[in-house]
């Protein structure tokens, strides 16, 4: 029991939230982190639509979803908890920054090899349709998140900051999941650039491990994923232009 409340404790101490919400730093790293869960849950926003609008009625559809989000709230609140902590160990960093470099070659493996993953959905038979959507939309959304919630973690070990970036992040990927999918479809050199910033991020985690010791500090980071950004949308109005000649 201690253990767990030595785990959570930093989630509710309200020092470590005033300091990042004065903090103009920290605003910086949670907008960086809300660009990532967003760039990287765009897939996972789309399934959990599409398994809610298998409802026959608006009503039910909105109720799966309601309790959808929550769960999905209390399943990054308890797994940020135990992944800033273990995220601290030693080798848990090895095998954290080795498996972003493996999502990022899987990506464009999949992107040359033109393979897509399979995505298994859960159902329960004896629940009603609505708890059997919700059952669903909580596997999957597991199964989605582990990945982003460990880039996050890979940015930053402070869990204030991290929550707070993944709920916004949540909120901002429900409520907007077209308008993000519409961008990522006009400009799709979004979705390798993304993965291209994992590699980085892979990078930074393992230059933290001790035997190193080099830590990148927040305004390098937001600094590349600007630069990034900047030379993403470079390349895609350039080949624009190139096709349109």
């Amino acid at each position: 029991m201690e253990f767990l409340i030595n785990l959570y404790k930093p989630f509710f101490d309200l020092h470590n939230w005033q300091t990042v919400i004065t903090s103009p730093n920290d605003w910086l790293l949670i907008l960086s982190l809300v660009i990532m869960e967003c760039l990287l849950s765009v897939d996972n926003s789309i399934v959990l639509a599409a398994q809610a609008h298998t409802l026959p009625q608006r009503k039910q559809q909105e109720e799966a979803l309601f309790y959808g989000i929550w769960g999905a709230f209390i399943f990054r609140f308890l797994v940020i908890g135990i992944g800033t902590y273990l995220i601290n160990l030693v080798w848990i960093k090895v095998l954290g920054s080795l498996y972003l470099v493996y999502m990022s070659w899987r990506f464009f493996h999949e992107k040359i090899t033109k393979k897509k993953k399979k995505i298994h959905l859960f159902r329960i038979k004896g629940l009603s349709p609505v708890w059997q959507v919700v059952i669903s939309v909580e596997f999957t959304d597991i199964m989605f998140s582990l990945d982003s919630v460990l880039t996050l973690i890979a940015v930053s070990n402070n869990p204030v900051i991290i929550l707070i970036g993944s709920i916004v992040g949540i909120v901002a990927m429900r409520g907007v999941a077209e308008l993000i999918m519409d961008l990522m479809n006009k400009i799709p050199e979004l979705e390798p650039m993304a993965y291209i910033l994992i590699f980085f991020i892979a990078a930074k985690l393992f230059l933290s491990i001790p035997a190193i010791d080099i830590e990148i500090p927040t305004s390098i980071f937001t600094l590349v994923l600007v630069v990034a950004f900047v030379i993403t949308f470079i390349i895609h109005f350039w080949r624009k232009h190139h096709r349109s000649n």
